[in-house]
């Protein structure tokens, strides 16, 4: 069958092209403030800035910084990307909060970027700012819905303010929709070669830092490159880049397999496909009844349901490149949420397509809108887009730039009640995961304590082995959350100086010292 050449559009009238490519970039840093400034003012900060997994990559950065030798016990997912933008991040001085907060807010900028490539390029599709702008304030409000502390929260949209979360992923599976679209755009005869090869590096880095990609992106996209590929030949190079960066990137996590403590695949388990039926439907059914959570959900149904028919509507007018991205929004959230559940999995992260793919529907709307006149376009456009601009930005700087500040530096008298002991004292101690994680990033020197579990042997988990080198402790931080202690030898808690910092207690054995067990992860 012949193939089809995206139709030429003329370039829109008004604003030169640099100048409308600006207004959405400012555009879309208002957006990443309001949107980050949203979620830390909610309790779901408690993810964004307290949370013990968030705080991996800081610990990273931090002891990269301390020349501490790197032996990391880390999952599956190794954060190479997420640590890279922490630690430049880092050089501007504004805390551990503040450099979170910062991090959020260029993942919710990296978001419009890939989504300005999955929108086509200038000069061959409609309005293509506006669509990726479309699809990232429709990201803004699904995520500014969600309020839960809790990191197992069907609240999926938010997780990308965290470091942590797979953001990284998802910005790559969103960037592997732009290539895979340019190329099947391009109108020049032959194997759309640049494409082709963005895609390929795009998957080898993603699957390099978190093999989920391949369950993401991989397949679904890969599934529709393979259809398209009936009508379009050159969709079989892209399809074969895809493939090919995705095993290169299964290839080099072979060097790295020293840093990964788990590997995900005790995650896989289709025994237990009836008790993920249930968690998720619990889940589902707690995101409903929770504020704002039915309208959420009820959108993003709608938003998968206009992905079809987009990718329908556009099928018929053969935009094969438009028409990738549509289905690829109801495609993914489809196979990835069957997956899960087929798999038997139990972590509400690994749903995060069935929100952010959707909104690709958003992306390709400005395609199958009328259009307007073009007198009326010539003279209203310029003024409305620079006018919304600049209010945009003004909102968010007068009212969420303050609100993102307060947020990233509130106050926890507890954590620093135990920072300010531990260095006063300048010996090691250690706590359980979750309790130790956060006084533990905001030292100087994070060494000064162990992660450890409560029978007090190393915990390898998201932590750096070296830390262990010391060997044994003096005092032991507990909170809420830790496990009753099963210490060595006749030691106890009971037998230790207790010394309050509100929700934390610090048990200073003093002088006697306690060793650090085999390592466990």
């Amino acid at each position: 069958m012949a193939e089809q050449s995206p139709s030429k559009v003329v370039g829109e009238p008004g604003l030169p092209r640099w100048a409308r490519e600006l207004l959405g970039a400012l555009t879309a840093v208002a957006v990443g403030i309001a949107t980050v400034a949203a979620v830390a003012s909610s309790p779901r900060s408690e993810l964004l800035f307290r949370d013990a997994d968030s705080l991996v990559t800081t610990l990273i950065v931090r002891s990269l910084g301390l020349g501490q030798p790197q032996d990391w016990a880390l999952s599956s997912v190794l954060f190479l990307p997420e640590t890279a933008v922490l630690a430049v991040l880092s050089l501007l001085g504004l805390g551990v909060g503040g450099t979170l907060a910062l991090a959020g807010v260029v993942n919710v900028f990296a978001l419009y970027g890939a989504l300005r490539v999955a929108a086509g390029a200038p000069g061959q599709v409609r309005a293509p700012i506006a669509g990726a702008l479309l699809a990232l304030g429709g990201f803004a409000v699904l995520a500014a819905t969600e309020h839960s502390p809790s990191r197992d929260a069907l609240e999926l949209a938010s997780l990308l303010t965290t470091t942590t979360y797979y953001s990284a992923t998802v910005l790559g599976v969103v960037l592997a929709v732009g290539f895979a679209r340019r190329g099947l755009d391009r109108t020049r005869p032959g194997a759309p070669w640049p494409a082709a090869v963005g895609l390929a590096l795009v998957a080898a880095a993603s699957v390099l830092t978190n093999p989920l990609f391949a369950v993401w992106a991989t397949v679904p996209i890969g599934l529709v490159l393979a259809v398209i590929a009936v009508r379009r030949r050159a969709a079989l190079w892209l399809l074969a880049g895809l493939v090919a960066g995705s095993l290169l990137g299964f290839a080099g996590r072979m060097p790295l397999s020293h840093l990964i403590a788990n590997t995900g695949a005790g995650y896989f388990d289709p025994s237990q496909a009836p008790a993920s039926v249930e968690y998720y439907g619990a889940l589902l059914a707690e995101r409903w009844n929770a504020p704002w959570g039915a309208a959420s959900v009820i959108a993003v149904v709608v938003l998968w349901g206009w992905s079809v028919t987009a990718s329908v509507l556009l099928a018929r007018r053969r935009e094969l490149g438009a028409t990738l991205v549509a289905a690829c929004g109801w495609v993914m959230p489809l196979l990835v949420v069957v997956g899960a559940l087929v798999a038997g999995t139990h972590a509400a992260r690994y749903l995060q397509p069935a929100v952010f793919a959707p909104l690709l529907g958003l992306v390709v709307l400005p395609m199958l809108l009328p259009r307007s006149r073009p007198v009326a376009r010539r003279v209203a456009g310029p003024l409305l887009a620079v006018g919304a601009t600049a209010v945009a930005l003004a909102l968010a700087l007068a009212i969420g730039m303050p609100r993102l500040a307060v947020a990233a530096h509130t106050p926890d008298a507890d954590r620093e009640c135990v920072v300010d002991w531990v260095e006063q004292s300048g010996r090691t101690g250690a706590g359980q995961f979750w309790t130790v994680r956060l006084p533990k990033t905001h030292l100087d020197d994070p060494r000064g304590l162990v992660q450890v579990d409560h029978r007090l042997r190393g915990y390898a988990w998201l932590v750096n082995r070296d830390d262990f080198a010391v060997g044994e402790v003096s005092f032991l931080v507990l909170d809420g959350q830790s496990v009753a202690f099963d210490l060595p030898g006749d030691a106890s808690v009971e037998d230790a100086e207790l010394i309050a910092c509100g929700r934390y207690t610090i048990a200073d054995f003093g002088s006697q010292t306690l060793p650090i067990g085999p390592l466990r992860s």
